[in-house]
């Protein structure tokens, strides 16, 4: 398929600044994809409705870290954007980085972070164009470097969804409440919809969790410069599938029960672990598994997304679920439904509304 073929005209209105005041609060799009029927709940507590016991939902629990600093360059004092990819050395304190304005750092240069200047680092490589590794200069334990450093950071927000100051509620906001592998650069965002209450009762329903972790980087969020999808590179994330979420989920799906992927990122660790055998096996390392219709999936029979932006990898998988034409198809009615109405109409973006996709 072509990059052009996931263009669809989105009004900035149309992106959630905040979420909903409950998580769980939000409206929920219903897709039957095989019957291609579409149907529309004004609360997202209904997708209890659609499972039954021994169901399996599976979460994505990783956790997102205030990736984004600001700094300033030694000498000239120049405002410079660090945003934290990944940490490449605990001892030498050593981190993947991007920069912007990257035409103003150089290998050598010093940036001060804090009011007192308190965290020093040194740029000492060029990754990319953009990127830089930076090595902190910090006496303490790793720990207390640590915390030191995320103190200094705020919630890494796109700023293409997020047009406003990032607030301190949203640092809870930008979190699951199951969050617990810190790793992230950005929220796995279907997982956003689950509340405390709903998690309590789908366990008195009797409908099991499995957890595995894909800590997402921002290649969810990178342009893609092809047009050419097979010639798409996907940034590799870190992933682990640990036996106990495997014999969780093998158990149901051998005893004919539903697996609901909870997001793209749970279906790309699903697939990147599942065997020819169709069993999901231990997993821990690294994937840069980029699915985009048409695809065959080997375990979902359901899938939790959100109302993705235009072009992305997300809106792409979420296709190729679903299937092309009735995803496209019902975001066309997402956005005709109650367009006059901001209070009843479906909201885009991580703060948005759901979509559950049934294959029946």
């Amino acid at each position: 398929m072509k990059l052009q073929q996931f263009k669809y005209k989105l009004p900035e209105d149309r992106i959630a600044q905040e979420p909903t005041p409950f998580r769980d609060d939000c409206r929920l799009m219903v897709i039957h994809a095989k019957r291609g029927v579409i149907e529309h709940h004004d609360s997202f507590r209904d997708v209890l409705n659609y499972f039954d016991e021994k169901d399996v939902f599976v979460f994505n629990d990783t956790k997102v870290f205030p990736a984004r600093l600001y700094g300033n360059k030694e000498k000239t004092g120049a405002k410079i954007e660090v945003f934290l990819l990944r940490e490449l050395n605990k001892e030498m304190r050593l981190w993947d980085v991007l920069v912007d304005p990257a035409r103003k750092i150089r290998i050598g240069n010093k940036l001060y972070f804090g009011e007192n200047e308190s965290m020093v680092a040194e740029v000492i490589d060029n990754t990319t164009s953009r990127g830089r590794t930076l090595r902190f200069l910090y006496d303490g334990t790793h720990e207390e470097f640590k915390r030191a450093l995320f103190a200094l950071g705020e919630p890494p927000i796109p700023k293409q969804i997020l047009r406003r100051e990032v607030m301190p509620e949203d640092v809870e906001n930008f979190q699951t409440i199951f969050a617990e592998n810190e790793g992230a650069v950005t929220v796995p965002t279907a997982g956003l919809h689950f509340s405390p209450q709903l998690m309590k009762m789908m366990e008195i329903k009797g409908v099991e969790f499995a957890f595995v972790t894909l800590h997402c980087g921002l290649s969810n969020f990178r342009e893609i410069d092809v047009e050419d999808l097979t010639k798409h590179k996907m940034d590799s994330e870190e992933m682990h599938a640990s036996q106990k979420a495997c014999d969780i989920i093998n158990k149901a799906h051998a005893e004919g029960h539903k697996i609901v992927a909870v997001g793209t990122t749970v279906q790309r660790v699903l697939e990147t672990a599942v065997s020819t055998d169709g069993q999901l096996k231990e997993f821990h390392g690294w994937t840069n598994r980029f699915i985009f219709p048409p695809y065959d999936f080997h375990l979902a029979d359901a899938m939790i997304a959100n109302f993705y932006l235009p072009y992305s990898t997300l809106l792409m998988l979420t296709c190729a679920f679903g299937g092309y034409d009735l995803i496209m198809k019902a975001y066309k009615e997402a956005l005709r439904y109650n367009e006059n109405d901001a209070d009843k109409r479906y909201r885009f973006g991580p703060y948005g509304d759901a979509m559950l996709i049934l294959n029946d």
